[in-house]
Parts: structure tokens; sequence; C-alpha cells
């Protein structure tokens, strides 16, 4: 399972240009505090994400279209604020009560994908949809740390 959703999110990220675009400005607050990596990716320790949990992918697909259609289509940012109210229309994880929070947590407590999708998204971008055992999700990473 883990290697259809590398592919997955691979496709999902090249699909978003916002995640490789719209990053490169709060890259140079990353290249301040990191060493090897220009954007951070991967080198840190903990992330802070907010996210939706759909359990069909239609769903997932619907949240989504909603943040395109506000802001990724025009390269904005989703501002956490609005991504948080679309986590409380449309996730059915628990979190979806608080915005999608799921706080700062450190490499090996989520899932595969997730996590490999948590970490490898740049601050202040969305993730396309992508799968994991617990159903389909899109992720906001707000922070990172060492």
């Amino acid at each position: 399972m883990g290697k259809d959703s590398k592919s997955k999110d691979a496709g999902g990220k090249g699909k978003g240009k916002q995640a490789a675009g719209g990053g490169d400005e709060n890259a140079s607050k990353g290249k301040g505090k990191g060493g090897k990596a220009a954007d951070g990716l991967g080198t840190c320790t903990y992330v802070k994400v907010r996210h939706v949990l759909c359990e069909k992918q239609g769903k997932i697909n619907e949240a989504y279209k909603k943040l395109q259609d506000g802001w990724l289509s025009n390269g904005d940012k989703v501002p956490p604020a609005e991504f948080a109210k679309i986590a409380a229309e449309y996730s059915e994880c628990p979190s979806g009560k608080k915005g999608g929070d799921l706080g700062w947590f450190p490499r090996g407590k989520m899932a595969g994908p997730f996590q490999e999708v948590a970490f490898n998204t740049q601050v202040g971008a969305t993730s396309a949809p992508f799968k994991s055992t617990h159903g389909y999700h899109i992720i906001l990473s707000e922070g990172r740390k060492n």
C-alpha cells in the first residue's frame, strides 16, 4: 500500500502548483533555520498540521474542490482559519471539531503515507488528496521544528 500511496502523493504534489511554487516564499524562513535542505523538507523532527479525513474519495474531492475554488487555483495559500472551516464541515475525524488540528507530532507517530505527506509538505502549503489506511486526507502544514 505504501508504494501506491507514494506514487499518488508524488502525482498529487505535481498537480498542485501551489505546493511547489507557493512554498518558495516561505522557504527563506526555512533556510535560516534549516541546514542541509534549502526548503527544510525531510529534515525536521516534528510537524504541526491540520487535516481533513474522509472515508469516501468523492467527499474528500468535494472538500478539495472548495479549497481549489477559494484559493489554490489562484496560487494562493489556504488560510488556516478557512482550512479549519472546511475540516469542521467535511472531516470524519474527531479532530474536525477542532478545525482538523492535530498539533505537533514527531516522526514515527503517524502511519506511512500520512507521515510522508505531513513531513514533505512545505509550511503554509496544502497537500493534494491522498489515501492512507484510515481513508482519504488533505493536509495543511502549519509548522516544522527539530
